[in-house]
Order: structure tokens, then sequence, then C-alpha cells
């Protein structure tokens, strides 16, 4: 097992983050959760940091369908849907008004129209958010599993990998060149001279954090204080702006030869983006934490009362009498939080 797990890493650093700055946010998001968090998965720290890469590892061209469906969700390239005024509350609708905008301009602006579709987009706030979904919904489970007598071992380690494979988006939304359509070179113009040589990407990957030998150590004090999120998909979305924003920096400092040096320039913002992929997933787990008990304790104060989807989408999502409802999609979107 402990050979195969190296296999996986050693492999997945091409992709994201390189297995060592995706293990320390798994680790470090596992080692701050809040007291009243689910302690449970510290006895699955290891574990969980191990499962950081595995979703790089479902990019392969020996599975071409999985790697078709996966690539997207690895990058957020804010400057290729710059036109949408708001980033909707559902992947078919995002897919759907990326194509509508490449009818637009297929004609007139060819070159950007091939570029103007998911893989080119990028969906991670959507493979993030239904991550966190999926965490919340077992989290569910284990706790009816709790109450009832059941033995856990099994749900924990759904939770382990779960969580495990969330992380991974996490720490894909904090890497600056996962959010940026330069993300292998400098795109277009480019008056400052920033390098487009593409294999700036693996370096910042996997290079720099291993020539800074960064650790959990280094990183736990730089980790913000645990919060409740109000708005998951909000809370993601704005993680991956941080991200875009220090893009320009990152071409600034490897310009200047800051990262190969080492210096402490380099290391602060490397060291702050991998703290933030881990607040990030220690806040996801911990707001789906306290999210699940509460629906829990609301089905139990109201048996008879339409579980939480009902009540919130005035309807189901796929009722064509829900007021949301989009037909190009069969179901309404997501709705904001109450």
């Amino acid at each position: 097992m402990r050979i195969a797990f190296l296999v996986l890493i050693s492999c997945a650093g091409a992709f994201g983050w390189g297995g060592r700055a995706h293990g320390i946010v798994n680790r470090v998001a596992i080692q701050t959760l809040p007291g009243d968090g689910p302690a449970f998965l510290l006895a699955h720290e290891d574990l969980i940091a191990q499962l950081a890469s595995m979703p790089d590892t479902w990019r392969a061209f020996d599975e071409p369908f999985l790697k078709i469906d996966e690539d997207p969700n690895h990058g957020w390239f804010r400057e290729q849907f710059a036109f949408m005024k708001q980033v909707p509350r559902s992947r078919y609708e995002f897919a759907i008004a990326l194509h509508d905008e490449y009818l637009r301009i297929r004609k007139k602006d060819s070159a950007r129209a091939r570029l103007m579709n998911v893989r080119w987009a990028g969906t991670l706030p959507y493979a993030a958010v239904e991550g966190f979904e999926r965490v919340k919904s077992a989290m569910r489970l284990y706790r009816m599993m709790k109450v009832a007598g059941t033995d856990t071992k099994t749900i924990e380690l759904q939770l382990a990998y779960e969580v495990g494979w969330l992380g991974h988006y996490a720490g894909d939304g904090a890497m600056p060149l996962h959010a940026t359509i330069h993300n292998e070179g400098w795109k277009g113009p480019n008056p400052n001279g920033y390098t487009t040589d593409p294999r700036i990407h693996g370096r910042l990957d996997s290079a720099y954090p291993d020539l800074l030998e960064l650790s959990a150590t280094d990183i736990r004090p730089l980790v913000a204080k645990p919060q409740i999120l109000e708005d998951a998909f909000d809370a993601i979305l704005a993680h991956c702006d941080r991200a875009t924003g220090v893009v320009e920096q990152v071409y600034r400092l490897e310009k200047a030869g800051a990262f190969g040096k080492g210096t402490d320039e380099a290391r602060k913002l490397i060291s702050d983006q991998v703290a933030s992929g881990a607040a990030l997933l220690r806040d996801l787990v911990h707001t789906a934490w306290i999210d699940s008990g509460k629906e829990i304790e609301a089905s139990r104060a109201n048996p008879a009362a339409p579980r939480k989807p009902g009540r919130m989408y005035n309807g189901y999502p796929e009722s064509l009498d829900n007021p949301q409802y989009n037909p190009a999609t069969g179901s309404a979107p997501a709705p904001k939080p109450r």
C-alpha cells in the first residue's frame, strides 16, 4: 500500500501542486480542525494526506473518457469568462454560457472561440463544491450510524477518501497558475517580458516547494482561524480569485530568479498560498460537519417536514414548476443558503 501511494504521488506531480504541497494542504487542514469539528478524522490524517494527489491520476491518457471529464476540474481561468456578470450556481449553466459566447464570437475571433469551452475555462469551483456536498452527505450518514450504534469504520474510511479528494481542489484553487490563462507561460501582450516557457507551471508546482523544503510545521502557523462558511460556493470562488490576484507576482518573481534563489518573498508567496488551501479545506470540512448536524436536528424536530432540498428550492430543482427551472439543463441552479 505504501509503495502504491508513493508511485501515485510521484506520477501526479506533473499536473497540480506537487505531492509535497498537496500533502501539506490536506495534513494541515486536518491538524487545524477546531474542537467542535469531526475529531475522528485525526486518526486518518496520514491517509488523507496520501490521497491528496489522487485526482491527478484521473487525467492520464490511458483513461481518455475520465481525462476528458476530469481535466477541467483542475483550472479556473478567470480571464477567459470575464464576460460573465455572475458565475452560475450550476455547472451545466456555466457550460452553456460558455457555448453561447463561443457561438457569438466564433466568426469574428476564431482563435479565442477555440478556447471558449469548459476545458479552457475550467470548472474547479464546481468540483470543489460538489466535493463539499459529498463530505456533508457522508457526515450525515456517519452521525446517524453513531446514534444507531453501528460500526463506523467503513464510513470513516469513505470520509477520509472524500476529504482527501476535496483537498486536491482546495489546493489547486490556491495554486496561482491554476487560476489564470497564463497557466503555462504568459499569453498575449507581454510588455513586462515575462517568461512564455510552459515549464514555469511545473517549477511552481513542484520544484520550488521542494527547493524550499516546505513542511506542515512551516505552514500550520500561517493558516487563518477556523470559520463556518455561510456559502461554500462563494467561499471557493473567493479562494480562487485570491490566487488569480497573485499571478503577476509569480511571473515577476520568476523573472527576477527569486524562486531559484529561495528568496523571502518567493517563500512567503508559496507558503501563503499553501496555507490558503489548507484553511479552505479545513473550513469546508468543519462547515460540512456543523451543517450535517443541523440538518439531522431539523429532521428530528419535524419528521413530517420535507427534507432540506424541498424547503430551499421551492420544490425540487428538477420540478417543472420550480420558478428557477432551466429547460436547457433540466434543473434549477443551486440556491444561496438561507
